[in-house]
């Protein structure tokens, strides 16, 4: 068996999104599993329609998730001199020739073949053509597809495909200005780079033909086919924006983890018996596309946040101070950090949510949440302040660790009367001015005595303040 070479090949015309990185994973995986080789092609034919920026967009996903390719990437707008050689040679062999039927003609060949109801092709009236050419016509370049017959491939998801040859019209390679067209480079390419299996979305499905009959017409070997079934939104429509469909580094901004979207996305069309959580090793140890599934996925954010959660409560504090700062966070001291992660991380699902909490902890309290300090703003509570913030001047020695503050809050509640939990409203609505957020002891460890003596008394001011 020769050396397995994949490709990705997106098309700059928009940034990636996640449909396209799943692409380009299975199509990783397959190729680093196996030894092989993972290439990275841009098809950026249409000149018009390209963007810098989306081309920059691709390669910084591909450095985010931590995918690299093999060798330079490819830029099919720098090759059309190598296309123009194979049209010439197959206009020269005689299997492509040149068509001088406008555009205007085809278009309305196409409305009266629509208005009888019947599917419109190209009539070939050029294709033996011997005659004079009209002039002032630029051509186009068709190839010589089979008149008779089938195309058949085996695809690896999809099974046997077989086309009969009269759905199919001698297709255009090459347009009037000279610019061959999308399943012409393809197929150049994917053959001179030595592609042995492409792995892609089954909306590529109907182009598969037509390569195949520029892959025998040129004498190239024809690769394996996957075609993959689209990503789905949860009432099984095309993926939209709001459903999930947007770019890859949106993820990285709104708090996702590389591992937790890569982990997400190959279990949208690929799993391996009842198991949810790939590392990167397990996906290169696991992964077939053979075993791809035949029925589309569904996309489902609450998995795709519980996989992110689950990653992000992995992660060392020196692993989160070096992600935080791209989401506007200062790096706390060690004590704070070794006190508050492990609560923060708890409570998150996102980066965004993390350094949200973290804020939230750690700036000064500028607003109370109005229906919280109704239900605190009694006589009871306001006293339990009130001693609280003297215990706390008399016990200083006592609230170094996580597990002092634990034990001096219990034993300050006893000699009050009343039951722990009773305590944690009002020190929460001081310390925090709003409800959830982390615990209070570890609230208190990291704030220190002094922080905390200052919220409290801050509270207690707007506490008796007329409302």
């Amino acid at each position: 068996m020769s050396k397995i070479v994949t490709r990705f090949a997106p098309s700059p015309t928009g940034y990636l999104h996640i449909g396209g990185l799943r692409t380009a994973l299975f199509n990783y995986l397959y190729a680093r599993a196996n030894g092989g080789k993972f290439l990275l092609r841009i098809e950026d034919t249409d000149l018009a329609r390209n963007s810098t920026d989306a081309k920059e967009a691709i390669l910084q996903a591909f450095a985010w998730v931590g995918m690299d390719y093999d060798g330079e990437v490819v830029y099919q707008s720098q090759r059309f001199p190598l296309y123009q050689q194979y049209i010439e040679r197959l206009l020269k062999e005689g299997k492509a020739y040149y068509c001088y039927m406008q555009k205007e003609e085809l278009e309305k060949n196409r409305k009266e073949a629509e208005a009888k109801g019947q599917i419109w092709k190209y009539d070939n009236r050029y294709r033996d053509f011997v005659g004079t050419p009209p002039k002032d016509v630029k051509p186009v370049v068709r190839i010589k597809a089979p008149s008779e017959g089938e195309i058949c491939f085996l695809d690896g998801v999809k099974g046997e495909i077989r086309v009969a040859a009269k759905e199919l019209d001698d297709f255009i390679i090459a347009r009037s200005d000279g610019t061959p067209t999308y399943n012409f480079v393809v197929t150049i390419d994917d053959a001179l780079m030595g592609v042995t299996d492409v792995i892609r979305g089954d909306d590529h499905l109907s182009n598969t033909p037509k390569q195949i009959i520029l892959y025998q017409a040129l004498g190239f070997v024809i690769p394996r086919f996957y075609h993959v079934p689209m990503i789905l939104n949860p009432e099984g429509q095309k993926l939209s924006k709001r459903d999930g469909a947007m770019s890859v580094m949106e993820y990285k901004n709104l708090g996702f983890l590389p591992q937790a979207l890569l982990n997400f996305l190959v279990r949208l069309g690929w799993s391996h018996n009842d198991q949810e959580i790939f590392s990167m090793q397990e996906m290169l140890d696991f992964f077939n596309p053979n075993s791809l599934n035949s029925a589309p996925s569904s996309y489902n954010k609450e998995k795709l946040l519980w996989l992110n959660g689950h990653y992000l409560h992995q992660l060392n504090c020196e692993q989160l101070n070096a992600l935080l700062p791209f989401y506007g966070a200062e790096i706390p001291n060690a004590h704070i950090q070794e006190i508050l992660y492990p609560e923060i991380k708890e409570r998150s699902k996102t980066l965004l949510e993390f350094v949200e909490i973290l804020k939230t902890c750690l700036a000064p309290v500028k607003t109370y949440d109005e229906k919280m300090r109704q239900k605190v703003k009694n006589d009871e509570n306001i006293h339990l302040l009130k001693e609280f913030t003297i215990y706390l001047n008399s016990q200083k020695k006592s609230f170094e660790s996580l597990q002092d503050v634990e034990s001096e809050i219990a034993t300050f509640a006893d000699f009050q009367g009343i039951k722990t939990k009773n305590l944690f409203m009002p020190l929460r609505f001081a310390l925090l001015g709003s409800p959830g957020g982390v615990g209070i002891a570890p609230l208190i460890a990291a704030l220190g005595i002094e922080n905390t003596q200052e919220r409290i008394n801050q509270a207690l001011k707007n506490l008796l303040e007329e409302s």
